[in-house]
């Protein structure tokens, strides 16, 4: 029987997809949301053929935004169950099943997946004090790495989908949906048998925002006020706030180099600016009909 997962990611080399063609159970359905502006003529050519081959429906988009591909995604999927996968990841063979069976013997809507990251490959965390993502126990839990995660396809569109105002490296995206989705009542499982390898490529889709720790602008710091915003709390709100800066100077990279400081603390001030004008006009939720409308339909 086929699976009723569509992985859903952007991609920048084939790769990722040489492993996901290899799951058994196979996908129904595989949609790709190229984020990238230009790929290298290897991987357009090798993308083009897949698509005419109808091995994957290759969709492109505008312009680099996490939310907006996955709300894309969900606007576009068939299926009841959505599987969303980072492009620069090796998944392991039983990926979809134990997707899939967490779903069925948990009655989870959203199920998080187990992601080894480069410098957690081989060490076992098995009696690790405290939840990780390269954890091999199985837990409720209250957030999900957006790189590998299944939910169910209706449950996500009725809690309007991710929030496109998480722009530029959309961070904190996952958190923000998690909260709505922890606020409706519903629980997250993670499920440690759902394993994919993160390879962490420095380049393609929203990487292109650049490295944190050496820019002024606000690419970065955006989605940490506009979370804080969104699921304000009074005083404990207020505090992350007023930390917010302070951690992001304090680090290794400003201590050995403080001259990159003011440039730091101008991208969180502008950060701020930014995150308090996208809150005044409220989120940005999905909607299929523009989503069909921003999104280049099948093979180019």
């Amino acid at each position: 029987m086929r699976s009723p997962f569509q992985p859903t990611g952007a991609t920048r080399s084939c790769s990722t997809l040489a492993t996901i063609f290899a799951l058994e159970p196979p996908a129904d359905e595989i949609l790709v949301l190229d984020q990238t502006v230009r790929h290298d003529a290897k991987t357009e050519q090798e993308l083009h053929a897949l698509a005419e081959q109808g091995r994957i429906r290759h969709i492109r988009l505008q312009a680099p935004s996490i939310p907006v591909a996955m709300n894309v995604g969900l606007a576009r999927a068939e299926a009841d169950l959505v599987l969303f996968l980072d492009d620069d990841v090796v998944v392991e063979p039983d990926l979809i099943s134990a997707h899939i069976a967490a779903h069925r013997t948990q009655d989870a809507n959203l199920v998080a997946g187990r992601v080894i990251q480069p410098w957690q490959e081989g060490v076992d965390y098995s009696t690790a004090p405290s939840f990780h993502f390269a954890t091999t126990r199985p837990a409720w839990i209250d957030q999900f790495m957006g790189g590998n995660f299944s939910v169910d396809r209706k449950t996500a569109i009725s809690l309007g989908g991710f929030d496109e105002n998480f722009v530029r490296v959309a961070y904190n995206f996952e958190a923000e949906f998690a909260y709505r989705y922890r606020c409706s009542g519903r629980r997250i499982y993670f499920e440690p048998a759902a394993t994919i390898h993160h390879l962490k490529i420095p380049s393609g889709g929203t990487r292109t925002f650049g490295e944190h720790l050496r820019t002024s602008r606000p690419d970065h710091a955006v989605g940490a006020y506009y979370y804080v915003l969104r699921t304000w709390s009074g005083w404990r709100s207020l505090r992350a706030l007023m930390r917010r800066p302070i951690g992001a100077i304090a680090t290794r990279h400003h201590i050995r180099r403080p001259w990159w400081v003011p440039m730091t603390l101008l991208a969180e001030f502008r950060g701020l600016m930014w995150a308090i004008g996208l809150a005044a006009r409220g989120p940005k939720h999905i909607n299929p009909e523009v989503c069909n409308a921003q999104a280049d339909a099948g093979p180019r």
